[in-house]
């Protein structure tokens, strides 16, 4: 059983129910696809690439954002046998040269908006037999996305995928040097798919709200809803507080995954009665989760405020682990909020100390993870792969503890820990309490050097939008709050930079703060 079974089996038995809807806010559109109609249509794209020349083994560039078109280009692309490589938009160009150079791609589907950046890359990209853009008709002699669609055959691709078959070649964000290329195959991902649709107990009845970037491996989340047999929808072009309530609304969404800087946006607009809670209706909301970075409490406290009713669950995965939620929370356990939770179906979870060893209850170890999610390697990169899989276990580089319950909570990322006059400082503790302030809209805590403790505990606020906040009352904040050695000795007020992932881009922050130190 793989995804392309999955999707098969929901064109036979829900052939006119709804699979995805894209909404564009600025466009004002909206657009949808059966489950029956995207089944037509991807067999139609694969069969059209397979003319072109692609064959199982062979790897397909795909960058674009979030649309319909998108996921029709990814499914295709596995419906050939050949690997799907999604490409981070975002990426310069050195970026792109680099992951064409380890990935040897064989074709390129692209946004019509990246077509003149493409264009100029072609001479660079002499790998590259053929490219596609998504785009209803052909654009400066490219062929578009929707000619390949409707000039294939709707018969079924007759490629057969094995468990062991590779499928997809993900490279993970540079913000620490080159992308690292995560190889997974077809149980890697049908794993964390089963994983996500067990954690969210979907069904034919739910509606999820993507809003992710779908070239990264949030792409679970939207996995896991397919194999419920739930309808999926794209929010797409703009992201704002008042686009999530109304989408959530008008669409009936019973199911949202919410990043961390939004759900403070959307928090800070309900505060500032930007958005009058009153006049939506949420009666199908069943679940809200959140992951990709540890979850300040205070922030779950307080959208439990304006969504009583609606269960809340943390989520916690990897790229190596081909997605998220591989521990998760549960509904059922709200009382632990701060915990990422337990390990998932399919999934074990030790905390080790630096030998490979167990540590004792309580204390805080390397989380390591084992499961079918699990990717087969850091393609091309077996040094790499050795340090991060050993005995089939994966070393995640993050710091946590389980407590007497078994619940893990994770405390940071090894990089990331202060080492501040020999004492250990973990930079997440600090966060959640200094996000305790009122006026606080986000904060990062990073290490500067310091040539009489080796290392600062560093504070990087943003205050909330139009608050006033200034280093006394921060630093008095602090004595109340933290014990002497965990207080920030450095506070820095400025905008906290994330990824597209929602994740805090510190080492862009401490590049910036240290030689200023």
């Amino acid at each position: 059983m793989n995804m392309l079974n999955i999707l098969a089996k929901w064109a036979r038995t829900q052939p006119n129910t709804t699979a995805f809807v894209e909404l564009r806010p600025v466009s004002r559109t909206r657009d949808q696809v059966s489950w029956s109609q995207f089944e037509e249509r991807t067999n139609r794209l694969a069969n059209s690439l397979r003319s072109q020349g692609i064959q199982k083994g062979q790897k397909v560039f795909l960058m674009g954002k979030n649309s319909i078109q998108w996921l029709e280009a990814f499914f295709g692309i596995l419906k050939t046998g050949a690997w799907a490589v999604p490409l981070n938009f975002r990426f310069n160009d050195d970026d792109i040269r680099y992951c064409a150079r380890v990935a040897e791609p064989s074709a390129f589907i692209f946004d019509g908006e990246y077509l003149e950046r493409i264009t100029g890359l072609r001479k660079d990209l002499a790998m590259v037999d053929f490219y596609s853009v998504i785009a209803q008709e052909n654009m400066s002699n490219v062929e578009s996305l929707e000619n390949f669609i409707r000039r294939g055959s709707s018969l079924s691709v007759n490629v057969k995928l094995e468990d062991e078959d590779e499928c997809a070649l993900y490279f993970t964000s540079g913000t620490t040097g080159a992308p690292k290329p995560v190889l997974l195959r077809v149980k890697n991902q049908m794993c964390i798919a089963v994983t996500e649709a067990t954690n969210h107990s979907y069904s034919a009845n739910d509606r999820f709200l993507m809003m992710p970037p779908l070239y990264h491996l949030a792409i679970g989340h939207l996995l896991g809803a397919i194999v419920g047999g739930a309808s999926s929808v794209l929010l797409t072009e703009q992201i704002s507080p008042r686009s999530i309530i109304e989408t959530i609304a008008r669409e009936q969404v019973s199911v949202v995954f919410l990043l961390v800087p939004w759900a403070s946006d959307l928090l800070q607009a309900l505060d500032k009665k930007e958005i009058n809670i009153n006049d939506y209706d949420f009666q199908t909301l069943r679940k809200i989760f959140i992951g990709a970075q540890a979850v300040p409490p205070s922030l779950v406290q307080r959208l439990k405020v304006y969504f009583p009713h609606a269960g809340y669950d943390t989520m916690y995965g990897l790229s190596e682990t081909a997605g998220p939620g591989v521990v998760h929370l549960g509904v059922e356990n709200e009382r632990k909020i701060g915990a990422i939770g337990k390990p998932s179906i399919l999934w074990d979870v030790r905390i080790v100390d630096e030998n490979g060893h167990d540590v004792n209850q309580g204390e805080v170890g390397e989380v390591i993870l084992k499961g079918a999610g699990v990717m087969k390697e850091y393609y091309k990169n077996p040094e790499l792969t050795a340090r991060v899989i050993q005995d089939d276990w994966l070393y995640t580089g993050d710091l946590g503890r389980i407590d007497e319950e078994g619940f893990i909570y994770l405390v940071d990322r090894k990089k990331d820990l202060v080492i501040t006059g020999g004492e250990n400082v973990y930079p997440v503790e600090v966060e959640n309490v200094i996000r305790k302030h009122p006026k606080v809209f986000d904060v990062a805590v990073i290490s500067t050097p310091d040539d009489r403790l080796g290392e600062l505990v560093t504070a990087v606020i943003q205050a909330g939008r139009g608050e006033a906040l200034g280093e006394e009352e921060m630093k008095a904040f602090c004595e109340q709050e933290l014990p002497r050695y965990k207080r920030p000795r450095r506070l820095i007020f400025a905008e906290i930079p994330r990824n597209p992932a929602g994740k805090i881009e510190k080492p862009e922050l401490r590049k910036l703060y240290s030689a200023a130190s």
